[in-house]
């Protein structure tokens, strides 16, 4: 054999594998088609790389079973990636909800995970493409080179323009893997312009619950051109399913606050109200919702209450998402019945992992992802080194 691996992909987990089987003893290959090592690292957390997350745990992935992801999580944790970094030398500072940035750049976890695959000899090539895979005798045949295990890395189709493609599906069905349907996650949703006139309010942002599917999300809504967005749309989206709608609660405590404001500015309009809470923009659009006319003074309890419910439950029912384009992960993908939690490997294709973005695990916004990507991708790699003997 050439190498006791081949990994296909690049990126975070790819690399992850690679390091961790080579520093274990195994020869690796890595192969990818870009030019560059690590693209979605790169341009994640706005070029900082929101590389983990203080809160990471198995019920913050959605999987058709919940429970796979539990073993490799548990086995490397966020600690044990932060200490990772720490080693490197890379500073680093916890935002929001237990995100963690880069001081820096994203380059430095690239920079590190290169550095960690140069400990373990692994050899990468750029610029390659996979061509046909063949399999005969125990080995995985690959562009030109030879192993006993072949690593399927190569994320889902989300951000095209990186060079993103469903590869890993066809790889997998080639070799009589199941594929759960993919879709966009984390991902803006669009909007029937009838149902709101969000033309006027494009990039108008607030705090909000975002709900869908019994799931809720609590941060920011983004309005925009075409619908909607922002981090606690973006959760809410990978739970949302066509046909289903998507309620905004804009203004929780709004029954009690618009009766307060009865009494302070009896003359008013209920515009006024919503305006001390609300963007201008987005009180405009909300008054003309609620459409009443007269001075708060002559509105009833049960108007104000009507009145709230729109502020409270704003249900609006989505066309659709915005795609794979604007998508930052994919939802779905190769069917976790048939790999082992533990080791990623197929259960009936020895030989075979899949890590990372391709498979059915697909974690929450702030940072989940890239855990996932580490900690499958050490999963993998402890695997293939073991099998080594």
């Amino acid at each position: 054999m050439d190498y006791d691996a081949i990994i296909l992909g690049a990126g975070g987990a790819g690399l992850m594998a690679a390091a961790t089987a080579g520093q274990a003893g195994a020869r690796v290959l890595v192969i990818d088609h870009a030019d560059k090592p690590g693209k979605k690292i790169l341009i994640s957390g706005g070029g900082r790389c929101n590389f983990t997350n203080m809160g990471v745990e198995a019920g913050c992935f959605l999987s058709d079973n919940p429970h796979f992801a539990k073993s490799a999580l548990s086995r490397y944790t966020q600690w044990d990636f932060l200490d990772l970094v720490e080693r490197h030398g890379i500073a680093w500072h916890e935002k929001t909800l237990g995100q963690l940035f880069c001081d820096g750049s994203a380059k430095q976890i690239v920079a590190m995970l290169l550095a960690e695959c140069a400990a373990g000899g692994v050899d990468i090539r750029l610029g390659t493409q996979i061509g046909e895979i063949g399999h005969a005798d125990g080995a995985f045949h690959v562009a030109g080179a030879r192993a006993r295990a072949l690593v399927i890395a190569t994320g889902g189709p989300s951000i095209p323009k990186m060079g993103a493609t469903g590869i890993a599906y066809d790889i997998a069905e080639r070799f009589g893997l199941g594929v759960v349907a993919p879709r966009p996650a984390l991902v803006p949703l669009t909007l029937d312009p009838a149902e709101m006139p969000f033309q006027t309010m494009s990039g108008v942002a607030c705090p909000a619950v975002a709900t869908t599917a019994g799931v809720s999300f609590e941060e920011a809504a983004l309005f925009t051109h075409r619908g909607l967005s922002g981090p606690a749309v973006l959760q809410a989206s990978s739970y949302w399913h066509p046909g289903q709608p998507v309620s905004l609660n804009l203004w929780p405590d709004a029954a009690q606050a618009l009766r307060a404001a009865r009494r302070r500015m009896p003359r008013a309009h209920i515009k006024a109200a919503l305006s001390e809470h609300l963007p201008k923009r987005l009180a405009d659009a909300m008054d003309a919702r609620i459409g009443l006319t007269t001075e708060l003074a002559n509105l009833s309890d049960a108007a104000l209450d009507a009145a709230a419910a729109n502020l409270t439950d704003l249900t609006l029912h989505p066309t659709g998402t915005e795609g794979y384009a604007k998508a930052e992960v994919t939802a779905g993908g190769i069917d976790t019945a048939d790999l082992s939690s533990k080791t990623m490997e197929a259960r009936k294709v020895p030989g075979l992992y899949s890590i990372g973005e391709a498979v059915d695990v697909t974690g929450w916004l702030g940072g989940y992802n890239f855990q996932w990507a580490w900690a499958s991708g050490v999963a993998a790699g402890q695997a293939i080194a073991a099998a080594r003997g």
